[in-house]
C-alpha cells in the first residue's frame, strides 16, 4: 500500500500568507528581532550611530530569512509505503517514506515528520539535507502495537528552515494510509472435529451444501468433451451442440461464532478473556479456510462476514485469502456489543442446514445456556470453547467452577463438544482436546440420527 501527495513550497501576495510566514519565526529569530529593535531604540536615545547599525543588522536578518523562505518556489512530492499493511498484534511493520524534488531548484534543509497514533510509538522525525533538483531522499521507521485496530498514518508534514535557523515553515501532504492490526493467530493441528467432513468431499450426511450436484445449465461443446455428456434437448433448442457441465462440488461449511456481549466478559487489555476469544476465532477461521471450508464469521448480534455467498458463507469462487482478509479486518475493529443475548445468532443459524459450528463463548447464564443448546440442533457438529471471565480476573473459585461445570453439562447433553478455557491457555492444545473428545463422542453415537447423536 502506498500513498502519495505533492506539496508546493512557494510564496504568495496575500497578507494572510505573510502573517503565517512571520508566525514561523523560531525562538532564535524572535530573539534577534527583539534585540535589534531594542538596540535601535537605545541608539536613537543615546545618539550612538554604531549601535544603530548593529541593531538594524540584528532586526533585518530574521526578516530577510522570512522573505527568502517565503518567496522560495519549488515543489516536492511525498510517498508512503507500508510493509506490510496488515500485521498481527505485537508484530512490527515498516513505513517507507520517499521525498522527491520535482522542481528545478534545490531545496534547503528539510525536516520530515509523520503523524502516527501514540499506540504505535513516538512520532518519527527526520532531518534531510539539501535535495538537488530532480533528486530524492528515502527514510523508514517501524511501528508496533499490542492492541488490534485500524490506525491512520499521516498526513506527512514537511518543515522547511533557513540556513540560520531564524524561520520555519510547515507544509502538510493530504494523503494518508491505514495500518490494520489484526488479532494474533496460532497454527492449529489438523484434527477431526465432531460432525466435520473434508473440505471438498462428502460428509456422512449427504446434502447439496456438501456434495454438490450436476449443473443443469448446459454449455457449448468444446473440443475434447465426452460425447456421452451431450445434452440433446438443449442441442435441439439452440441449434448447436451442447453438453452438460461437470459436477460442481461445493465446499463444506463452517460457522465461527464469536460471543461479543459486554456482560459476558470482565477485564480489558491484550491479555483479557475477550481478546483471547477474538484471537481464538481468528485462528479457527484461518485454519478452516486453509482446509478448504466455506467459512463465515458470525457474532451474537447476528452479523455475518463475509456474507456474500449463499447463507452468508464465502462462495466457492471467492479466494480463501480474500475471505480471510475480510474477516480479519472485521476482527481488527470488533468490540464488545451491548446486546444481552444470543437470540440473533440463533435466528441466523436456524435455517443454516448442515455444517460445523465452532463457538467462542463468554459467561453464560441459564437463559443463554439454553439458547446455545438450541443452536446445536441446527448444526451438523458443534464445538464450544467456553471462557469463565471471572477466573481470568479474580482466579477460579469453587462456586464458579461448579456453575461452569453445570453449564458445560447442559451443553454436552444438547450435543456440543465443550472445552473449558483456562486463563492463558493455548488454543492449539485445546483444539487437539476438542478433536479427541469429538472423535470419541462421534464414534459413540454413530447410530444416531444423521450420524450425529448427543453427548452424555
Amino acid at each position: 500500500m502506498a500513498a502519495s501527495g505533492a506539496v508546493a513550497v512557494d510564496g504568495g501576495d496575500d497578507k494572510g500568507g505573510v502573517r503565517a510566514a512571520l508566525g514561523g519565526l523560531t525562538t532564535r529569530g524572535r530573539s534577534f528581532l527583539a534585540a535589534g529593535v531594542a538596540a535601535a531604540v537605545c541608539a536613537y536615545v543615546l545618539g550612538q550611530g554604531d549601535l544603530l547599525r548593529v541593531g538594524l543588522l540584528l532586526a533585518v536578518l530574521p526578516l530577510v530569512s522570512v522573505t527568502v523562505l517565503y518567496r522560495t518556489r519549488y515543489r516536492v512530492t511525498g510517498t508512503r509505503r507500508l510493509s506490510p499493511s496488515r500485521v498481527p498484534a505485537g508484530s512490527e511493520a515498516r513505513v517507507h517514506l520517499r521525498v522527491d524534488n520535482v522542481s528545478r531548484l534545490p531545496t534547503g534543509l528539510l525536516m520530515l515528520q509523520d503523524r502516527v497514533p501514540y499506540v504505535l510509538g513516538p512520532r518519527p522525525r527526520f532531518v534531510l539535507d539539501r535535495v538537488e533538483a530532480g533528486g530524492r531522499r528515502e527514510v523508514s521507521y517501524r511501528v508496533r502495537s499490542d492492541l488490534r485496530g485500524r490506525y491512520p498514518l499521516g498526513p506527512l508534514q514537511l518543515r522547511l528552515s533557513d540556513p540560520f535557523g531564524m524561520c520555519e515553515l510547515t507544509r502538510s501532504f493530504s494523503a494518508y494510509d491505514t495500518l490494520v492490526v489484526v488479532p494474533r493467530t496460532e497454527p492449529l493441528p489438523p484434527v477431526p472435529l465432531a460432525g466435520e467432513s473434508s473440505g471438498y468431499g462428502e460428509g456422512r450426511q449427504r446434502s447439496l451444501a456438501l456434495a454438490g450436484d450436476d449443473d443443469v445449465i448446459p454449455r457449448g461443446y468444446r473440443y475434447g468433451d465426452d460425447l456421452r455428456r451431450v445434452h440433446w434437448r438443449s442441442t435441439a433448442r439452440y441449434g448447436e451442440l451442447m453438453v452438460r457441465r461437470e459436477e460442481q462440488p461445493q465446499r463444506a461449511r463452517c460457522t465461527v461464532l464469536l460471543d461479543t456481549r459486554r456482560t459476558a466478559y470482565r477485564g480489558s487489555g491484550p491479555d483479557s478473556a475477550f481478546e483471547w476469544a477474538v484471537s481464538g476465532a481468528a485462528s479457527a477461521l484461518v485454519h478452516m479456510l486453509e482446509r478448504g471450508f466455506a467459512v463465515r464469521l458470525l457474532t451474537d448480534a447476528g452479523d455475518a462476514v463475509p456474507g456474500e455467498g449463499e447463507g452468508g458463507f464465502a462462495g466457492a469462487a471467492q479466494a480463501a485469502a480474500d475471505a480471510a482478509g475480510l474477516m480479519m479486518d472485521t476482527l481488527a475493529e470488533i468490540g464488545q456489543s451491548d446486546g444481552g443475548g444470543l437470540s440473533r445468532a440463533h435466528d441466523v443459524l436456524r435455517g443454516g442446514g448442515e455444517g460445523l459450528l465452532i463457538a467462542f463463548l463468554g459467561d453464560l447464564d441459564e437463559e443463554q445456556t439454553g439458547m446455545a443448546a438450541r443452536m446445536r440442533q441446527r448444526s451438523g457438529g458443534a464445538v464450544a470453547f467456553v471462557l469463565d471471565s471471572a477466573a481470568w480476573v479474580n482466579g477460579e473459585s469453587p462456586a464458579g467452577r461448579e456453575a461452569a461445570e453445570r453449564r458445560s453439562r447442559l451443553l454436552r447433553e444438547a450435543g456440543w463438544t465443550v472445552v473449558p478455557v483456562e486463563p492463558g491457555a493455548r488454543l492449539a492444545e485445546l483444539w487437539q482436546l476438542a478433536g479427541r473428545d469429538g472423535a470419541v463422542a462421534g464414534a459413540g453415537t454413530a447410530a444416531g440420527p444423521a450420524g450425529f447423536g448427543g453427548w452424555s
